[in-house]
């Protein structure tokens, strides 16, 4: 399993603190799996509790046999139980050489493995399976503002993969030109560009689509968040019943449903597939994500709305649903905007 961060998110007053709980998440998943016997789906709900009980660092169980300690990271370590993070690296105006990124990298390498309190320091090491990031990503391209700092965003991220800091790198919110560019300047160091992230959905599917024959040409997989684009393609809101007062997407909402937009018409026709194949509007987007051979990130606040993302797996839209959800999506004459 991938996680996707960056190290911009809960930044300021809570001080780099979506870092710190991923890698709170990684240990107490490591405990509860070794609790457990590798048998997470299981209904032990005394085991479960027990490991919610304890240390996280507590692994053993309070045993010292070498064989079972052996057998405990042949099961940490088995490629269906890694947890790995993706994290993404603000250009921010101070970062302004290669190294500034290499220092990013070991900056959230750190927090994702920061003690908890009263963890002894040699015990932490010992459990730390995320040794390196899976995907270290550049966050937004400066290319409009300060393009002299790209040179040192692109050498940076190769220098993360030369140090053994990342097993790949990836960029986001670049559009087609500058995804070729920094294509081109990763080959010729010798670095693998892993992934592309745009926000991506029926709302953006003229972008969308240029992405996509550009992440085809370098072997490239295109990340796509915010599939529902903000929660806009559930079928939840139209202009009658927009977010609450205070919510900067009520303006957004209203102008993108603005009659004669196209906008409306596209969200009538994913009710309509959904109906058709017994799923909501949600599942229908995000699965139209999936048949474009994107990785969707959609977001979720609820353990309900989790569950429901997860039900846009394990099936596929066919060719004549795809085709008549991008006719809608081709019509918008006001597509969602690019970050």
């Amino acid at each position: 399993t991938v996680f996707d961060t960056a190290d911009s998110y809960g930044t300021g007053n809570l001080n780099g603190r979506a870092e710190i709980l991923l890698g709170q998440f990684e240990r107490r998943y490591q405990q509860e799996l070794l609790l457990m016997g590798g048998d997470r789906d299981g209904d032990d709900l005394k085991s479960r509790a027990a490991a919610a009980s304890k240390p996280w660092w507590d692994l053993s169980g309070g045993s010292s046999n070498k064989d079972s300690k052996q057998q405990q990271q042949r099961l940490l370590l088995a490629p269906d139980q890694q947890q790995q993070i993706a994290t993404k690296f603000a250009p921010y105006p101070w970062r302004l050489t290669r190294g500034s990124f290499c220092k990013a990298a070991q900056e959230s390498l750190a927090r994702i493995h920061q003690q908890d309190q009263g963890q002894p320091l040699a015990i932490a090491q010992a459990h730390w399976t995320t040794s390196r990031l899976a995907i270290a990503q550049a966050h937004w391209s400066t290319k409009n503002y300060l393009p002299q700092q790209e040179a040192a965003v692109w050498g940076g991220l190769a220098d993360c993969y030369h140090a053994g800091l990342t097993q790949a790198v990836g960029v986001s919110n670049y559009g087609p030109k500058q995804l070729l560019k920094v294509s081109k300047f990763m080959q010729n160091e010798n670095v693998p560009l892993a992934t592309a992230q745009i926000q991506y959905s029926l709302m953006t599917y003229k972008v969308a689509t240029e992405m996509n024959e550009v992440c085809q040409d370098i072997h490239c997989r295109l990340i796509s968040y915010s599939p529902l684009c903000l929660g806009l393609l559930t079928g939840k809101y139209n202009l009658d019943n927009l977010p609450r007062s205070g919510n900067p997407r009520r303006q957004l909402f209203r102008e993108l449903l603005a009659p004669g937009g196209g906008t409306q018409e596209l969200i009538d026709t994913i009710e309509a597939v959904a109906s058709e194949y017994g799923k909501t509007n949600s599942q229908v987007a995000i699965n139209w994500a999936l048949c474009k051979d994107t990785i969707p990130i959609p977001g979720c606040r609820t353990l309900s709305q989790a569950q429901e993302n997860i039900g846009a797996t394990g099936w596929r839209l066919q060719s004549d649903a795809v085709a008549e959800l991008e006719s809608k999506a081709a019509a918008v004459t006001k597509p969602m905007i690019q970050n």
